[in-house]
């Protein structure tokens, strides 16, 4: 049950599990000033732990009363495990839809790891879909440049899941792409593609190449079985899936 105290601000800290890893200082003012001239309409949530309070849900409030030079805070002091806490911490933010998406994605991994529930299950917590929550997580498997340019929206959400594909060591030579040329996401799908589809074609003329060898030397190995005077025959067969080269020679 909630009960609400006026604690000093010195005995309060953060959530151990606040996913959003920067707040926005004009953001933050705008707020202080807010609560400056209507006072704070919303008390923060803490829960008691070791001697202090830590924050489940109201961190931009609390710290735009430190900005303010506040020296205490009413708040809610709440009974809150771990997976409350790590859960209460992300459906605040992203409610208020101000979370990067990597900030959303890690915060994902990190309910599921504590909570032990699977996407889908995750997907129902948070009133989204399971498509929705993989798209997001998706996102971490981006080498780290592109993640970072995502988190300071250097490039949209969508620009980085058109790299998913991209191996990583190439990524960076898209995302400077897409910055120099100032690309959209269609474009960028679309180098993307062209990208790939040429690497395709470059592999397949290689394993041609490779082909080609092959088949020298097993017509060299069969004209030296014909100069050995054995009868043998040699048939060529070529599928979709594979070349055949049958060598028949008889017995005796």
């Amino acid at each position: 049950m909630k009960e609400t105290k006026i604690i000093p601000i010195e005995r309060i800290v953060p959530n151990p599990y606040q996913p959003r890893l920067e707040f926005n200082e004009e953001s933050l003012f705008d707020l202080a000033q807010s609560i400056r001239e209507n006072g704070l309409i919303q008390p923060i949530s803490v829960r008691e732990a070791k001697g202090h309070f830590e924050i489940v849900a109201g961190e931009r409030r609390f710290r735009a009363m430190q900005l303010l030079g506040m020296t205490e805070v009413s708040a809610y002091v709440m009974d809150a495990d771990e997976m409350q806490m790590a859960e209460l911490a992300l459906v605040e933010n992203v409610q208020r839809e101000n979370l990067s998406a990597i900030e959303e994605a890690k915060a994902y991994l990190q309910i599921m790891k504590i909570t032990g529930c699977t996407q889908s299950q995750l997907a129902m917590k948070m009133g989204k879909s399971q498509s929705s929550i993989a798209n997001k997580i998706r996102l971490l498997n981006l080498d780290d440049n592109i993640q970072n340019a995502v988190s300071s929206k250097i490039i949209t959400e969508r620009h980085a899941r058109a790299l998913i594909g991209v191996e990583n060591e190439k990524q960076q030579e898209f995302l400077e792409k897409i910055v120099k040329k100032g690309l959209n996401v269609a474009q960028t799908e679309k180098l993307v593609q062209e990208s790939m589809n040429h690497e395709k074609k470059t592999r397949v003329k290689g394993f041609a190449r490779d082909i080609r060898v092959a088949v020298n030397t097993v017509k060299q190995a069969f004209s030296m079985i014909l100069k050995t005077g054995i009868n043998a025959e040699l048939n060529e067969v070529e599928t979709d899936d594979d070349y055949q080269m049958i060598i028949r020679f008889p017995k005796s």
